[in-house]
């Protein structure tokens, strides 16, 4: 193979490469008034170092072809860390295999960067065949935890090779670089999914939010967000969980619902950001929605929004599974603002900005969901009837 090819590619991948890193983003309209998108997306497979993905031996590589692809990059765990906004990217290979990538940016919507290598993370006892979708929770024991999700071939059922049972793993460090593996978590629950670490104690013990399921996918009977207490975060076990926000016939979350990132807190409450899954004529579809829970009692609720708070749109309803946004990482800046990272149809990673107190006026002052359709127009006709008495008008 020609040298100068050899070159000449590497050298019109590191500029486009670099010229995707220094992109600049910007805002798209604010529709709602609740949140701002942006125009791009913060993380893509595009954004992955290419020394994880190329050669760059001309001899074992002469068409500098890419050895380690990668798929996707979505589902970050995300924590406002030094004057930074540091993502733990959910990063899957073109095997189906997810690890973890820390990527980090001063302005928290663009020029996301790679750490110059993957997180390493110590495996679990049996060792998990995947990882994914980390939750960071700096807690106020000093420690930042990671909990995510550790994923193992169901041995019993050897003969089907679809069948895995899904656990929560628990990681924590004090830099993001260096990891030490706690036990996996010990719930009633057959299987475990989109669990999140409260960030401070209650009643002098760890607490953690659950997806009680019993299946890999099916939910079963149950569902819901769950809630429970740990003695000893180093042998982890809930003998309790309870629901604190449970599934609901005909709405946003009627076929599964988890909690996305940790709480932030605020003056009026836990703001808790959730996503909730519905099955269509489609297949499923993935929305994110908010509630807020009492600051003393974290487990109860005490306002729900009415619907979604974000839903695909665009060119963010296509990818390897469509129709579906994920969250499981925000941060706060100094200021109040909020950024909201979101994967879209498991193949990218977007950012939507907005402030605390806009999610709090958002979520005090919205109506819930009436439960039936007479309900919501009873809403609407509500809204009617006050704005005709503000702006003077008839019905």
């Amino acid at each position: 193979m020609n040298e100068g090819y050899f070159a000449e590619r590497v050298q019109r991948l590191r500029a486009r490469h670099e010229w995707l890193l220094e992109r600049p983003n910007r805002p798209l309209e604010l529709d709602n008034g609740i949140l701002c998108r942006w125009r791009h997306p913060v993380v893509t497979a595009e954004h992955v170092p290419l020394e994880w993905r190329y050669d760059f031996d001309p001899a074992r590589n002469p068409f500098f072809m890419e050895r380690l692809g990668v798929n996707a990059t979505f589902n970050a765990g995300a924590l406002y860390h030094e004057g930074r906004h540091r993502l733990v990217v959910r990063v899957e290979g073109v095997d189906r295999k997810s690890f973890f990538a820390v990527a980090e940016s001063r302005s928290g919507v663009d020029n996301f960067r790679f750490w110059p290598r993957p997180l390493r993370l110590p495996p679990g006892d049996p060792p998990e065949t995947n990882v994914y979708d980390m939750r960071l929770t700096a807690h106020e024991d000093g420690w930042i935890y990671g909990v995510f999700c550790a994923e193992r071939k169901d041995e019993r059922r050897p003969e089907d090779p679809s069948a895995a049972v899904a656990q929560c793993g628990i990681a924590r460090t004090r830099d993001l670089v260096e990891w030490e593996r706690l036990p996996d978590l010990v719930t009633p629950s057959g299987q475990q999914r989109n669990v999140v670490l409260h960030p401070t104690f209650v009643d002098g013990r760890y607490a953690f939010y659950t997806r009680p399921q019993q299946g890999f996918i099916e939910v079963g009977g149950g569902g819901g967000i769950g809630w429970g207490l740990v003695e000893d975060i180093t042998a982890p076990r809930i003998e309790e969980e309870i629901i604190v926000d449970p599934r609901a016939y005909h709405t946003i979350k009627e076929s599964k619902n988890g909690l996305g990132p940790p709480p932030i807190r605020t003056s009026e409450g836990w703001l808790q950001l959730a996503h909730g899954v519905r099955q269509t004529a489609a297949g499923l579809r993935y929305v994110l929605y908010l509630f807020v829970t009492a600051l003393d009692e974290p487990w109860r609720v005490t306002h729900a929004p009415g619907g979604h708070l974000l839903a695909p749109r665009g060119r963010e309803r296509v990818g390897d599974v469509s129709n579906v946004v994920f969250s499981n990482g925000w941060t706060v800046d100094e200021a109040g603002n909020v950024f909201i990272y979101y994967g879209s149809s498991d193949t990218r990673l977007h950012v939507a900005t907005t402030t605390v107190e806009r999610l709090l006026d958002y979520a005090l002052n919205t109506p819930p969901d009436p439960g039936h359709s007479h309900g919501a127009v009873a809403q609407r006709e509500a809204l009617i009837d006050a704005n005709a008495a503000v702006l003077g008008t008839s019905r």
